[in-house]
C-alpha cells in the first residue's frame, strides 16, 4: 500500500501512476517505476493566487535576436562536439563509466577556460577540494583561476551562484545533489529530476553554462529518470574501452550544434590530451595488411574517419559455431552474414565468425556493410586486401550495394592518408581515388577472390 503523499514515476519516460506496477503503461518499459514522495515539507510555503497567476509574452516570429557569442574553452575537441564553443546560457549533461574521465575532462574543459578569461566554478559532490586540487597539479592546471567547492546542497549551491557571477560551472554530479524540498534520498528518481530542474532554470535565467556529470546504468544509459535529457540542452557520453588509452566524446543530443558529432583524446598520465587526426590512430600502418582485414572510411559527425575492420572465420570445433563482435551492431553481422550466403554463396554454417572494430571505436553507420563484408570474404579466402585499399558501402538483403553519404569527403580523408585506390558503390562521379565500382555484393567478393585490383574503373 502506498504511503500518504506517494506516487510512482518511470525512471524511463517520466510518466507519473498512483499505484504501483511492475510494467510501465505509458512506454511499455518493466521494473522502471519507483516511488516518490509529493508531501510538502514543513514550512513550505503554500502557492498563493499571485504566484500561481503569470502573464505570457509573445514575440513574432520574424523579430531578431542577436546570439551570444560561443565560449572558446581551448579544448578543441570538445569545442567541436559543442558545435565551436559552449553557448552561454546552456545547460549539458555528460555521462560515462565510472573511471572512464568524466571528471578529468571537464576539469581541464574549466581550467583552460578560465585561463582564457572566463569566469568558472568547478563544484564536487563526490571529492573533497584537496582531491580535486591534487589532480589538477598532476595535470598541471594548478595556476588555472578556477574556483573550487565541495558541496552537495541544492540550496547552498544555488545561492553560491546567484551572489558570484560565473561563465561557467562544472557540476560532479548530478546524483550526489540533494534538494530539502523533497524527502527522498539523494541520487532517486525525486532528487536528480529536482536538482536538474533547478540548475536547468538557473542557467536561463542567469546567463551560466553549467555542465553536469551524469553517472550511467550497466546498460550505458545515464542513471535517473529520462525526462533529465529532455531537459538539458545537450548530452555526451564520453566512452572508453578498458586496455585502450583512446577517449571518445560523442553527442547523442545537441540544440546548438551537430549530433554524433565526436572528439578524440587520449589518456596519458598528465591527464588527457586531444588526438587531431584520429584515422592515424585507430590504423595499422606497419608491414603489409594481413588477410581478414579492411579498411573502412566512415563519417562521425562532420568528421571523416578512417579504422580497420577486423575479421577472423575459422572452424569451429564444436557443434554451434561462435559468433563474436566487438564495436559493431551484432544483429547487422548476422544480416550480412546471410547475405553472403544467400547471394554471394559463401558458408558460414560450420564456422567460427569473429568481428573487431580496431582501437576501441564503436560504429553505428550502415556504411561499415560492406566493409565487413570485405574483411568476412578476405579471411574466408585467405586473399589480404591491398594495403593501399579503402572500402565503404551499405549492402541491402538483395545484394545491392547502396550509395551512402558524403562519399566525396570518405575519398578525400582516404587520400589524404595515403591511400590510392577504393571500393565502394557504383553511384559515384569524379573520385578522388583510381574506384572499384561494385553495384552488388557478388562483384566486390569476385574482386576480392580474384585480386583485381589493377583496373581503374
Amino acid at each position: 500500500m502506498a504511503r500518504d503523499g506517494a506516487v510512482y514515476a518511470c525512471t524511463s519516460c517520466g510518466a507519473v501512476q498512483t499505484r504501483w506496477a511492475g510494467q510501465c503503461p505509458a512506454c511499455g518499459a518493466w521494473n522502471t517505476l519507483v516511488e516518490e514522495l509529493t508531501s510538502r515539507p514543513p514550512g513550505a510555503l503554500k502557492p498563493t493566487k499571485a504566484t500561481r497567476t503569470r502573464h505570457l509574452a509573445f514575440e513574432g516570429l520574424d523579430e531578431t535576436t542577436e546570439a551570444p557569442p560561443r565560449i572558446a574553452t581551448g579544448v578543441g575537441e570538445w569545442d567541436r562536439v559543442c558545435g565551436g564553443g559552449v553557448v552561454p546560457g546552456s545547460a549539458i549533461l555528460v555521462g560515462g563509466d565510472p573511471g572512464v574521465g568524466k571528471s578529468t575532462l571537464l576539469l581541464q574543459v574549466a581550467a583552460e577556460a578560465a585561463r582564457r578569461g572566463q569566469r568558472c566554478a568547478y563544484i564536487s559532490g563526490e571529492e573533497a577540494i584537496e582531491q580535486v586540487r591534487g589532480r589538477a597539479q598532476r595535470m598541471g592546471l594548478a595556476d588555472a583561476p578556477v574556483k573550487l567547492a565541495a558541496e552537495t546542497s541544492l540550496r547552498a549551491i544555488l545561492d553560491g551562484l546567484k551572489a558570484e557571477p560565473f561563465d561557467l560551472v562544472v557540476i560532479d554530479s548530478i546524483q550526489t545533489m540533494w534538494s530539502d524540498n523533497h524527502e527522498a534520498a539523494p541520487g532517486s528518481v525525486t532528487q536528480v529530476r529536482a536538482a536538474a530542474g533547478e540548475l536547468t532554470r538557473l542557467a536561463k535565467k542567469r546567463g551560466i553554462s553549467i555542465i553536469m556529470v551524469g553517472h550511467v546504468t550497466k546498460e550505458g544509459a545515464i542513471a535517473g529518470p529520462r525526462v533529465v535529457e529532455h531537459m538539458v540542452d545537450a548530452v555526451f557520453a564520453f566512452e572508453g574501452e578498458r586496455g585502450y588509452p583512446f577517449r571518445i566524446l560523442r553527442g547523442a543530443k545537441n540544440r546548438f550544434g551537430a549530433t554524433d558529432e565526436i572528439g578524440v583524446f587520449e589518456m596519458g598520465d598528465a591527464g588527457l590530451s586531444e588526438v587531431k587526426n584520429p584515422s592515424a590512430l585507430f590504423l595499422n600502418t606497419s608491414g603489409e595488411r594481413a588477410a581478414g582485414a579492411a579498411v573502412f572510411a566512415g563519417i562521425e559527425g562532420s568528421r571523416p574517419v578512417l579504422v580497420e575492420i577486423q575479421a577472423l572465420v575459422a572452424p569451429s570445433a564444436y557443434g554451434t559455431p561462435r559468433r563474436a563482435v566487438v564495436g559493431w551492431d551484432s544483429g547487422r553481422l548476422a544480416m550480412i552474414l546471410a547475405v553472403l550466403e544467400a547471394r554471394c554463396g559463401l558458408g558460414f554454417g560450420d564456422k567460427d565468425v569473429y568481428l573487431n572494430v580496431a582501437g576501441g571505436l564503436r560504429i553505428s553507420e550502415p556504411a561499415a556493410d560492406l566493409a565487413a563484408a570485405a574483411a568476412l570474404a578476405s579471411s574466408a579466402f585467405d586473399v589480404a586486401l591491398p594495403q593501399d585499399c579503402v572500402v565503404f558501402g551499405e549492402i541491402s538483403l538483395s545484394g545491392e550495394v547502396r550509395p551512402v553519404s558524403r562519399m566525396d569527403s570518405r575519398l578525400k580523408e582516404a587520400a589524404k592518408l595515403g591511400f590510392r585506390r577504393a571500393l565502394g558503390p557504383a553511384d559515384l562521379e569524379n573520385p578522388a581515388l583510381p574506384y572499384a565500382r561494385a553495384s552488388r555484393l557478388g562483384d566486390a567478393i569476385q574482386r576480392i577472390h580474384d585480386a583485381g585490383w589493377d583496373e581503374r574503373s
